[in-house]
């Protein structure tokens, strides 16, 4: 679904991704890990073009990203960031139905889908009038991922999607969403900094630091097999965790 090739991003005399290529697969979760400044969000926001690369190619479901109008690919693929991204001035069915409108969706096609949604993600239809401010965390969360599923996109970016939820909120929600149908049979890059939530969600990780993989592999390869002391201290003491 996703092939990326060389890829590279400098900034001046910083190279933030350096000469990074993988794939992910139909259906998969890959989590782009590693503590802050590795590059894993640069390399997340080279797939959306939200970053243009400095060199490297990057396709998604066969089609080459720069082929595309910025905006136009966005709109087919989802996008999730911390807190759920939402705009303060859009109600929650407003922010759903974003990308459907975009799209010259009718409207009884948006309130159809929204509706459904809202079912899937165990939100309150009386909610759909309320604006982010007026939600908790996890309701903000479930809409932010409720937008980005909007239009069925064969992949979801996901950008420390739970990084602004205390610790139970954090586990209830991301367990609860991955649980979903809809979210197991999208292609789904994660972006996190954390060990847990990468061992517990990912069907493989790419471990980076200073702008390149050093490791990718399904989480127990990573953990019993670990490529470098880098990768074996950064995964130190985690691997009880795996099926927490």
């Amino acid at each position: 679904m996703i092939e990326i090739q060389n890829l590279t991003k400098q900034f001046d005399s910083y190279t933030a991704v350096n000469d990074v290529s993988l794939t992910v697969g139909k259906g998969e979760t890959l989590v782009l890990l590693g503590t802050s400044g590795c590059g894993k969000t640069t390399t997340l926001k080279m797939i959306n073009r939200l970053i243009e690369p400095t060199s490297g190619s990057i396709t998604v479901d066969g089609i080459d990203v720069r082929q595309q109008a910025g905006p136009e690919l966005r709109r087919r693929v989802g996008y999730v960031i911390q807190d759920g991204g939402l705009f303060p001035h859009y109600t929650v069915a407003d922010a759903i139905a974003t990308v459907p409108k975009l799209l010259n969706w009718e409207p009884a096609r948006i309130q159809e889908r929204t509706h459904e949604l809202m079912e899937k993600l165990q939100l309150p239809v009386a909610l759909l009038t309320r604006y982010p401010a007026e939600l908790s965390g996890g309701q903000r969360q479930r809409v932010g991922l409720a937008r980005a599923l909007a239009v069925n996109p064969p992949v979801v970016l996901m950008d420390e999607p739970f990084g602004a939820l205390d610790p139970f909120t954090r586990k209830h929600v991301r367990r609860e969403l991955f649980g979903l149908n809809e979210l197991r049979e999208t292609t789904v890059v994660l972006v996190t900094h954390d060990v847990s939530e990468a061992l517990e969600l990912a069907d493989r990780i790419a471990l980076m630091d200073k702008g390149q993989i050093v490791q990718i592999g399904p989480p127990d390869e990573l953990l019993t097999n670990p490529a470098t002391d880098f990768v074996r201290d950064f995964l130190d003491d985690k691997p009880h965790r795996l099926h927490d």
